[in-house]
């Protein structure tokens, strides 16, 4: 059975799209983004499109593309649509698919409902953290949002310098492990991304 990975992170910025595509080459899956919100010309699909090199993986195309870099619901109300959730519908696939989110946990994406509603039971999450101030308290936000929602969280993956101190008080306080870190690179392209799939294609199998 096809399995499905949602990657999020515990802010914007924090590298969720470079994961997304690490993901998607690590396990050869296919990659879907629900909601992509500005550079609809150098999308996060796009960003991935380069970045990848194996011959299987298919781009599934935006449930909504929204012309704004904005959070969801106010980048929709510009364009003169609402997102609607039951229109969001995920594509059938055989393989493996990676679900890029947008954003963090509860970004909104109408009055009711966030990033987090789109998560369904039996997805694999994976929570994207960086070090820097204050991310102690988002990583560990994000992971009591997810538990509160009834969704466990297959692991954290650092992005960025390591810091020892942050990142093992995370794993104390809330019980996920650190399956992984991408370090600071000076550049981000199909062969560093392929290292990358290398190292943690044996820990996303297992997952």
């Amino acid at each position: 059975m096809n399995r499905h990975f949602f990657i999020t992170g515990i802010s914007t910025e924090v590298g969720k799209t470079l994961v997304s595509a690490i993901v998607t080459e690590a396990l050869e899956a296919d990659y879907w983004k629900p909601i992509q919100s500005g550079d609809l010309d150098d999308s996060d699909s796009h960003k991935i499109e380069r970045l990848i090199s194996n011959p299987k993986t298919k781009i599934h195309p935006n449930s909504y593309a929204l012309k704004t870099p904005m959070s969801p619901h106010a980048a929709a109300d510009i364009d003169g649509v609402r997102i609607d959730t039951t229109k969001i519908v995920t594509p059938q696939t055989a393989n493996d698919l990676v679900i890029e989110g947008a954003g963090g946990l509860l970004v909104p994406l109408n009055e009711k409902e966030t990033i987090a509603d789109l998560i369904k039971p039996g997805y694999k999450v994976i929570l994207v953290s960086r070090n820097y101030l204050g991310s102690i308290n988002h990583t560990l936000l994000s992971v009591e949002a997810l538990k509160h929602r009834g969704i466990d969280v297959s692991g954290i993956l650092i992005s960025g310098d390591e810091n020892p101190s942050t990142e093992s008080i995370i794993v104390k306080m809330s019980g996920v492990s650190i399956i992984g870190r991408i370090a600071e690179e000076s550049h981000f392209d199909k062969a560093v991304v392929r290292k990358y799939a290398d190292i943690l294609a044996p820990v996303l199998s297992a997952l």
